[in-house]
C-alpha cells in the first residue's frame, strides 16, 4: 500500500455516477480522516446538528487504527463502490 494508490482512490471516488447510499459515505469519510488526520481530535459537535455528529461519530470509531491501515481500507471500500458503480 502506498500514498499513490490512495491518491488515486481519493480521486476516483469523485468520478463515481451511481449513488452512494449516505452509511457509505460516512464510512468512506471515516476512514478518510482516519488516513489523513489520524484520531478524531476535535470535541463532538452538538446533537442538534444531525450531519456534523454523524461524521464526527463514524470518524471517531476508527480511533486508535493507524493511518496505514485506514489507507487500506479506503482504498478497498472505494473499489467496492467503483465496481458497484460499474455494475
Amino acid at each position: 500500500m502506498c500514498q499513490v494508490e490512495f491518491e488515486l482512490a481519493c480521486a476516483a471516488i469523485k468520478q463515481l455516477k451511481g449513488p452512494v447510499s449516505d452509511q457509505e459515505k460516512l464510512m468512506v469519510y471515516s476512514f478518510y480522516k482516519q488516513a489523513t488526520q489520524g484520531d478524531c481530535n476535535i470535541p463532538s459537535p452538538p446533537a442538534t446538528d444531525v450531519k456534523a455528529k454523524a461524521k464526527w461519530e463514524a470518524w471517531n470509531e476508527n480511533r486508535g487504527m493507524s493511518k496505514m491501515d485506514a489507507m487500506r481500507i479506503y482504498v478497498a471500500k472505494v473499489e467496492e463502490l467503483k465496481k458497484k458503480d460499474t455494475g
